[in-house]
């Protein structure tokens, strides 16, 4: 496929989709304020354009004229309306990538208060165009102001229901599930559908009441938590999403909370609720991923050798006490192997200690291109490392052993790098770590006497 066809793919994509999604948010028009509860289209264009790029403005452009010409009949306020439309979305998506990260917006709660006042800012160029198109067609400015809030909150509400479940879920990579996605995925289904039941018992009429418009909506709150700690930032904005589309419906039919006097009443409440429930849910859930990273970056560092990267001692007497609770189980026994570099006091007095240093995370690598997936490589300390190889016995260390010395001596870094090492076996050589550690300790040492015995 050329590139100019896969282009034009693209636009009519944005095109078609734009173009239903306006469809879909005509649906939620209140007659007299000619605004949408939730503007979907506003969020979906400003996320193809932080996606894709900027280039596809002329589908926006497109699409939106077109739903605004099945409203109006009129050419020339189509395309204004559709002009300001795409305006607010160009404008949108260059403030984000310059003040908001772009398309990784989400990943920090900085990042997403930047969104929301991006998107407060940009929302005002449709509502001023679409508060004074109405306005002169009616010739009733004494209800400009609301009006323009009206457009105002639709359009935002469309930005902040719709851009973040359209960018987070483009980024997700597509692989192939493991039982605990499927597991997952099963438990985020329970809680959509938990999601919908009270929705519809909130907005939906199916209250078991005469009155369909008791103030129920705090009902919802707990299923956005839920999303929130359990999942995370992608299943919270299509919860959102979903939920913000049954309460505009709900409304749309005379029930729920936010039902008044008049249509833009209904309108204005309902609209400020969802601004403030997506703003509410996306920040908590970026929260919870910040200090979800955050602890998984501890439990790295409280486990991982700051200069090899490799695993340090501490993970290291873990694993190995792992190991010895399975061996016991299973009846099968596993090695450790044990190694140090030689003449490390030798190369840092003589290249320095950068040198010597750079060596140790040669002799690293090394270890981890001879190992396999289960093996744990860990850095003991100081010039030492130690490997635990599960099923594996003596003659399988030595060979790993001898891996990690052809890699050395084939590589043509400057100065060569050589170890020696050990090998003990659980549980031949000791039933705790600390025996077995001991063990290969011995073994190594008597290594490095056969080798300056023998002058190798």
């Amino acid at each position: 496929m050329n590139a100019r066809l896969a282009q034009a793919i693209v636009l009519v994509s944005v095109f078609a989709v734009y173009f239903g999604l306006g469809r879909l948010g005509l649906s939620f028009v209140a007659a007299d304020a000619n605004a949408s509860a939730v503007w979907p289209p506003s969020g979906f264009a400003l996320a193809a354009l932080l996606i894709l790029g900027r280039g596809v403005w002329p589908a926006v452009l497109a699409g939106a004229w077109l739903v605004y010409f099945t409203i109006t009949g009129d050419v020339l306020t189509s395309i204004v309306l559709g002009g300001s439309n795409t305006l607010e979305a160009v404008v949108g998506a260059a403030l984000i990538e310059r003040f908001a990260n772009g398309l990784r917006v989400f990943q920090a709660h900085r990042t997403v208060f930047r969104f929301v006042a991006i998107v407060m800012i940009s929302s005002t160029i449709t509502a001023t165009c679409g508060a004074t198109v109405v306005s002169i067609a009616r010739n009733a400015w004494h209800d400009y102001l609301y009006l323009w809030m009206a457009w105002w909150l639709g359009s935002l509400a469309g930005n902040l229901v719709m851009a973040p479940v359209v960018v987070l879920w483009a980024k997700t990579p597509i692989g192939r599930p493991g039982w605990r996605d499927v597991i997952e995925a099963v438990e985020g289904l329970a809680l959509l559908v938990m999601l919908v039941v009270v929705g519809l018992v909130v907005f939906g009429g199916l209250f078991p009441s005469d009155i369909k418009t008791y103030p129920l909506e705090f009902l919802c709150v707990p299923f956005l938590i839920w999303a929130a700690f359990r999942f995370g930032r992608r299943e919270v904005a299509l919860a959102v999403a979903l939920l913000s589309g049954i309460a505009a419906w709900g409304t749309a039919q005379g029930f729920g909370p936010f039902v008044q006097d008049t249509p833009t009443e209904s309108l204005v409440l309902l609209q400020a609720y969802t601004s403030v429930m997506a703003v509410m849910s996306l920040v908590l859930a970026t929260v919870v991923d910040e200090h979800k990273r955050a602890e998984a970056r501890l439990q790295e560092l409280a486990t991982t050798d700051p200069l090899t990267g490799l695993a340090n001692y501490r993970r290291l007497l873990d694993e190995m006490r792992a190991e010895i609770a399975r061996s016991r189980r299973t009846g099968r026994s596993f090695a450790v192997l044990f190694l140090d570099m030689d003449g490390l006091k030798r190369v840092n007095d003589e290249f320095g200690h950068l040198v010597g240093s750079k060596a140790l995370c040669r002799i690293a690598d090394s270890l981890r291109e001879s190992c396999r997936n289960i093996d744990t490589a860990a850095r003991f300390g100081g010039d030492e490392f130690a490997v635990v190889l599960p099923e594996t016995g003596e003659d399988g260390g030595r060979a790993v052993l001898s891996r990690v010395v052809a890699k050395l001596s084939a590589s043509d870094d400057r100065p060569k790098v050589n170890v020696s090492g050990g090998v003990a076996v659980f549980p031949r050589d000791g039933d705790s770590p600390t025996l077995l550690l001991r063990a290969a300790d011995s073994a190594l040492y008597r290594h490095k006497t056969d080798k300056l015995a023998t002058g190798n």
